[in-house]
Protein backbone atom coordinates (compact mmCIF):
# COMPACT_ATOMS: atom_id res chain seq x y z
CA UNK A 1 0.00 0.00 0.00
CA UNK A 2 1.35 3.43 -0.89
CA UNK A 3 2.31 5.69 2.01
CA UNK A 4 -0.38 8.29 1.15
CA UNK A 5 -2.99 5.50 0.99
CA UNK A 6 -1.82 4.19 4.35
CA UNK A 7 -2.37 7.63 5.87
CA UNK A 8 -5.80 7.93 4.22
CA UNK A 9 -6.81 4.48 5.42
CA UNK A 10 -5.59 5.18 8.97
CA UNK A 11 -7.56 8.42 9.09
CA UNK A 12 -10.69 6.73 7.71
CA UNK A 13 -10.37 3.80 10.13
CA UNK A 14 -9.95 6.12 13.14
CA UNK A 15 -13.00 8.14 12.12
CA UNK A 16 -15.25 5.09 11.57
CA UNK A 17 -14.00 2.68 14.23
CA UNK A 18 -16.38 3.85 16.96
CA UNK A 19 -19.51 3.65 14.80
CA UNK A 20 -18.50 0.26 13.43
CA UNK A 21 -17.84 -1.04 16.94
CA UNK A 22 -21.21 0.15 18.23
CA UNK A 23 -22.99 -1.58 15.34
CA UNK A 24 -20.90 -4.73 15.88
CA UNK A 25 -21.84 -4.86 19.58
CA UNK A 26 -25.49 -4.79 18.57
CA UNK A 27 -24.85 -7.62 16.11
CA UNK A 28 -22.82 -9.89 18.36
CA UNK A 29 -24.08 -9.13 21.84
CA UNK A 30 -20.64 -8.75 23.43
CA UNK A 31 -17.74 -6.36 23.09
CA UNK A 32 -14.97 -8.93 22.55
CA UNK A 33 -16.72 -10.53 19.57
CA UNK A 34 -17.59 -7.07 18.26
CA UNK A 35 -13.95 -5.98 18.39
CA UNK A 36 -12.93 -9.12 16.48
CA UNK A 37 -15.61 -8.43 13.88
CA UNK A 38 -14.50 -4.82 13.37
CA UNK A 39 -10.83 -5.77 13.25
CA UNK A 40 -11.50 -8.37 10.57
CA UNK A 41 -13.51 -5.89 8.53
CA UNK A 42 -10.80 -3.21 8.81
CA UNK A 43 -8.14 -5.68 7.67
CA UNK A 44 -10.21 -6.56 4.60
CA UNK A 45 -10.83 -2.88 3.82
CA UNK A 46 -7.09 -2.17 4.18
CA UNK A 47 -6.28 -4.97 1.73
CA UNK A 48 -8.53 -3.31 -0.87
CA UNK A 49 -8.00 0.33 0.03
CA UNK A 50 -6.55 1.24 -3.37
CA UNK A 51 -9.88 0.39 -5.00
CA UNK A 52 -12.19 1.30 -2.12
CA UNK A 53 -10.75 4.71 -1.27
CA UNK A 54 -12.57 6.29 -4.23
CA UNK A 55 -15.74 4.26 -3.73
CA UNK A 56 -17.67 3.41 -0.55
CA UNK A 57 -15.39 1.96 2.12
CA UNK A 58 -18.10 2.32 4.81
CA UNK A 59 -20.55 0.18 2.86
CA UNK A 60 -17.88 -2.43 2.18
CA UNK A 61 -16.85 -2.57 5.86
CA UNK A 62 -20.48 -2.96 6.97
CA UNK A 63 -21.07 -5.70 4.41
CA UNK A 64 -18.00 -7.59 5.60
CA UNK A 65 -19.08 -7.24 9.24
CA UNK A 66 -22.59 -8.50 8.64
CA UNK A 67 -21.48 -11.39 6.44
CA UNK A 68 -18.79 -12.39 8.95
CA UNK A 69 -21.30 -12.22 11.83
CA UNK A 70 -23.62 -14.57 9.96
CA UNK A 71 -20.71 -16.89 9.12
CA UNK A 72 -19.69 -17.12 12.78
CA UNK A 73 -23.27 -17.89 13.76
CA UNK A 74 -23.50 -20.63 11.14
CA UNK A 75 -20.21 -22.21 12.25
CA UNK A 76 -20.73 -22.00 16.00
CA UNK A 77 -24.49 -21.74 16.43
CA UNK A 78 -26.38 -19.10 18.31
CA UNK A 79 -24.53 -17.86 21.39
CA UNK A 80 -26.57 -16.60 24.29
CA UNK A 81 -25.66 -13.04 25.32
CA UNK A 82 -23.77 -12.80 28.57
CA UNK A 83 -24.77 -10.45 31.34
CA UNK A 84 -21.39 -9.23 32.57
CA UNK A 85 -20.41 -6.38 34.80
CA UNK A 86 -17.80 -4.27 33.01
CA UNK A 87 -14.27 -4.34 34.47
CA UNK A 88 -13.92 -0.60 34.08
CA UNK A 89 -16.26 2.27 34.89
CA UNK A 90 -18.67 3.05 32.10
CA UNK A 91 -18.98 6.78 32.74
CA UNK A 92 -21.88 9.03 31.83
CA UNK A 93 -23.18 6.70 29.13
CA UNK A 94 -24.03 4.01 31.70
CA UNK A 95 -27.66 5.07 32.11
CA UNK A 96 -28.25 4.88 28.37
CA UNK A 97 -26.45 1.55 28.15
CA UNK A 98 -28.47 0.07 30.99
CA UNK A 99 -31.72 1.46 29.57
CA UNK A 100 -31.02 -0.29 26.26
CA UNK A 101 -30.16 -3.66 27.83
CA UNK A 102 -33.64 -5.08 27.20
CA UNK A 103 -33.45 -4.10 23.53
CA UNK A 104 -29.96 -5.57 23.13
CA UNK A 105 -31.08 -8.80 24.78
CA UNK A 106 -34.16 -8.96 22.54
CA UNK A 107 -31.97 -8.34 19.47
CA UNK A 108 -30.00 -11.46 20.34
CA UNK A 109 -33.15 -13.56 19.90
CA UNK A 110 -33.23 -12.64 16.19
CA UNK A 111 -31.35 -14.37 13.41
CA UNK A 112 -28.13 -12.65 12.36
CA UNK A 113 -29.71 -11.45 9.10
CA UNK A 114 -32.74 -10.01 10.91
CA UNK A 115 -30.46 -8.34 13.43
CA UNK A 116 -28.33 -6.91 10.62
CA UNK A 117 -31.38 -5.48 8.85
CA UNK A 118 -32.61 -3.77 12.01
CA UNK A 119 -29.18 -2.42 12.94
CA UNK A 120 -28.64 -1.03 9.45
CA UNK A 121 -32.15 0.42 9.24
CA UNK A 122 -32.69 1.87 12.70
CA UNK A 123 -29.20 2.33 14.10
CA UNK A 124 -27.28 3.29 10.98
CA UNK A 125 -30.42 4.89 9.44
CA UNK A 126 -29.78 3.46 5.96
CA UNK A 127 -32.50 3.28 3.30
CA UNK A 128 -33.71 -0.15 2.19
CA UNK A 129 -31.77 -0.03 -1.08
CA UNK A 130 -28.46 0.55 0.71
CA UNK A 131 -29.24 -2.20 3.22
CA UNK A 132 -29.95 -4.59 0.36
CA UNK A 133 -26.65 -3.62 -1.25
CA UNK A 134 -24.72 -4.00 2.01
CA UNK A 135 -26.16 -7.45 2.67
CA UNK A 136 -26.17 -8.64 -0.94
CA UNK A 137 -29.91 -9.30 -0.99
CA UNK A 138 -32.94 -7.80 -2.71
CA UNK A 139 -34.99 -4.90 -1.35
CA UNK A 140 -37.94 -7.26 -0.91
CA UNK A 141 -35.84 -9.48 1.35
CA UNK A 142 -34.87 -6.44 3.42
CA UNK A 143 -38.54 -5.48 3.81
CA UNK A 144 -39.66 -8.98 4.77
CA UNK A 145 -36.75 -9.51 7.16
CA UNK A 146 -37.46 -6.16 8.82
CA UNK A 147 -41.16 -6.99 9.16
CA UNK A 148 -40.53 -10.38 10.75
CA UNK A 149 -37.68 -9.04 12.91
CA UNK A 150 -39.78 -6.18 14.28
CA UNK A 151 -42.60 -8.59 15.10
CA UNK A 152 -40.20 -10.95 16.89
CA UNK A 153 -38.54 -8.02 18.67
CA UNK A 154 -41.92 -6.79 19.93
CA UNK A 155 -42.76 -10.30 21.13
CA UNK A 156 -39.41 -10.63 22.92
CA UNK A 157 -39.78 -7.21 24.50
CA UNK A 158 -43.34 -8.05 25.58
CA UNK A 159 -42.07 -11.18 27.34
CA UNK A 160 -39.43 -9.06 29.06
CA UNK A 161 -42.11 -6.64 30.29
CA UNK A 162 -41.07 -3.74 28.07
CA UNK A 163 -42.01 -2.54 24.62
CA UNK A 164 -39.85 -0.77 22.07
CA UNK A 165 -40.80 2.88 21.79
CA UNK A 166 -42.56 3.98 18.65
CA UNK A 167 -43.21 0.43 17.53
CA UNK A 168 -39.59 0.12 16.36
CA UNK A 169 -36.45 -1.00 18.13
CA UNK A 170 -35.96 2.27 20.01
CA UNK A 171 -33.08 2.35 22.43
CA UNK A 172 -30.68 0.80 19.94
Amino acid sequence: MRREWEDEFAAWARSRQGALLRAAVLLTGDEASAQDLVQGALIKVADRWGRLREERPDAYARRIMYHDAVSVWRRHGRVEPRAEVPDRPVGDASEGWVAGADVRQALMTLTPKQRAVLVLRYYEDLPEAEIADALGVGVGTVKSQAHVALRRLREAMGRAGATPSGGGPGGL
